[in-house]
């Protein structure tokens, strides 16, 4: 016991608890105890204070215990909050055996106050975004899906990395973007719709209302439904729309067409025609290109129809006359392409059907427009041909002038007017020697007419084939008269100088040929007056020409029946003035005497 006093001593020794163990033993000194005693009573104090020890020791292994728990359950709090941040470089943990507890607690008590600050923003910006998705698939569809949009906010508890914020922006932009793009479409259809709903003149709200009621509020475009069936309605109503409004033209088409043929058979006033030319300028313009408002309504279709209805009644009071006028038009046709009008529909014989009732007038306007369609087929197909007929006769017309004119004897004198007919006569001659090749040009291209159509050409009801050929041969007999002719006064000539070298020359008395005689078509310089140069007759082809030959009728055997009708040849033929010339010539000579 002294042993375990005196190493107390040793320890307490320079300690407060020395001072006072030492103290003690003073007083023991003094008062004689004995060693039992103070052995007991030093065993009391190390008892005591090995019980204070353990008290410390054990209160200290427990603050250890509670900071080992402490740290761990921060750094596992940290590591889930890490994990569901995803973030893995915010926390490094430092060496155990280096750093205390209580430096390992402070240093990740601040790194998980901010993960909870970073976790609380981070919920509240998945909780601003899910809110605005769910809004706007709330917008983009037909019904409230709320049960879903809570499950999905207790997952995103589990997972608030930036991968799925990042997933979520993009799933939110994409959002954005299609309600946009919605927003744009269903503004482009409520503008189309209330564009054809003008032209239509069809009620806007009542037509919009049927497919939404929001599609014709004036508040924000955010207040639009711009849902599937909604696109969907608006589609469809503008299908629709523009069916009716395809409709109502071709419609409008077909009533204004009627009205301008009755109006060209009533010869309608121009106030009547006014009332509706706003719509006749419009019809003319593509489907698209129709903006006027209310031009295609139903009232102004029932107005066009009411005055096509008024027109017929009106028309059918005054066919008769209109008959009367189409067959004019149709007569006016065949003169200017020299064609026969059908003798159905002459006028004493359409006359007398009307009267007698034998007909019904509409039936009889209907056969005289085909006939005039038909006529002007006819007449745009022969226009080519009827061009060189009109250059044919005009080139006789020069023909005939030219010999007039060579057959005057002052054609070359200094006269007013006679440069012109000069001139006139040189063109004339160079078109004459083209009169062959043009009657030759125009039989190849009548014959070809008339194959292409397995129809004869008929010119004012005669064949043209059979005067342009009667012609070339009356051309070829003239030819051949003009050769005798000029064969006959070389002829005359020798003899005349025959007898002139035989018996002398004899005054003969003066006498009047042919030649000096004017002719009607012809001024020597100009006209009366001796001022202009005279137009050519083109209802003929002049004296030197036949006219052309018109049968009077045609069989279907390719035969003419009847007689032609021609200007006389006789200025061809060189019969009389020409025989009557030479015979005054010889006949003024002396007889020859007798070589008997």
């Amino acid at each position: 016991m002294v042993g375990v006093g005196a190493g107390l001593g040793l320890v307490m020794e320079g300690t407060s608890c020395g001072a006072l163990l030492k103290e003690l033993q003073q007083i023991w000194a003094e008062v004689g105890e004995s060693e039992v005693e103070k052995n007991k009573v030093l065993l009391d104090i190390e008892r005591e204070c090995l019980e204070v020890y353990r008290r410390k020791v054990d209160d200290a292994n427990r603050a250890r215990v509670q900071l080992h728990q402490s740290v761990a359950a921060k750094e596992a709090e940290v590591a889930s909050l890490m994990a569901t941040l995803g973030e893995h470089k915010l926390y490094m943990k430092k060496d155990k055996g280096i750093v205390s507890l209580k430096e390992q607690l402070a240093a990740v008590v601040p790194v998980l106050e901010n993960l909870k600050c970073e976790k609380e923003e981070r919920i509240k910006q998945f909780s601003d975004i899910r809110s605005q998705i769910d809004k706007i698939r709330f917008e983009l569809s037909e019904y409230n899906d709320q049960g879903d949009n809570e499950s999905s906010l207790a997952e995103d508890q589990h997972d608030l990395s930036t991968r799925k914020l990042n997933s979520y922006q993009a799933q939110l932009r994409a959002l954005q973007k299609d309600k946009s793009e919605r927003l744009r479409k269903v503004l482009e259809y409520i503008n189309e719709v209330h564009s054809l709903c003008i032209v239509l003149g069809i009620n806007f709200g009542t037509t919009v209302n049927e497919i939404h009621p929001s599609l014709h509020q004036n508040g924000v475009e955010q207040s639009r439904n711009i849902s599937d069936s909604t696109l969907d309605g608006l589609a469809s109503t503008i299908s629709k729309l523009k069916a009716e409004r395809k409709s109502r033209i071709q419609k409008m088409r077909e009533t204004m067409e009627s009205l301008c043929q009755l109006w060209k058979l009533m010869d309608s006033p121009e106030e009547e025609k006014r009332q509706f030319s706003k719509v006749m300028s419009v019809l003319i313009l593509p489907e698209e290109g129709i903006t006027s408002s209310g031009v295609l309504s139903q009232e102004i279709i029932d107005k066009m129809e009411a005055e096509v209805e008024r027109l017929t009644k009106l028309k059918t009071s005054r066919l008769k006359d209109i008959v009367m006028k189409r067959r004019r038009e149709l007569e006016e046709i065949c003169q200017n392409a020299h064609i026969e009008p059908d003798v159905s529909t002459a006028p004493e014989q359409t006359d007398a059907l009307i009267d007698s009732g034998l007909i019904d007038p509409s039936e009889l306007l209907a056969n005289i427009e085909s006939q005039i369609l038909k006529a002007k087929e006819e007449s745009l197909s022969r226009k080519d041909i009827m061009d060189r007929i009109n250059k044919w006769i005009a080139a006789c017309d020069e023909e005939a002038w030219l010999e007039e004119y060579n057959q005057d004897p002052k054609r070359y004198s200094a006269g007013r007017g006679a440069h012109i007919n000069l001139k006139r006569a040189e063109k004339a001659r160079i078109l004459v020697t083209k009169i062959p090749s043009m009657v030759d040009n125009l039989i190849n291209r009548t014959f070809a007419w008339e194959n292409a159509r397995n129809k004869p050409f008929l010119y004012d009801g005669g064949r043209l084939i059979s005067v342009l050929e009667e012609y070339r041969l009356s051309r070829q007999q003239k030819e051949e008269e003009k050769r005798r002719y000029r064969d006959q006064k070389k002829l005359e000539s020798i003899l005349l100088a025959e007898k002139e070298a035989i018996f002398g020359s004899k005054p003969t008395p003066k006498r009047t040929s042919s030649l000096n005689r004017k002719t009607n078509g012809y001024r020597p310089n100009g006209n009366a007056n001796g001022l202009k140069t005279p137009t050519p007759r083109r209802s003929s082809l002049g004296s030197a020409t036949p006219e052309l030959l018109t049968p009077r009728s045609y069989s279907g055997h390719n035969r003419y029946f009847g007689d032609l009708r021609r200007l006389s040849t006789s200025h061809l033929n060189f019969g009389d003035d020409s025989l009557s010339t030479f015979t005054s010539i010889s006949g003024s000579e002396p007889e020859s005497p007798s070589l008997g």
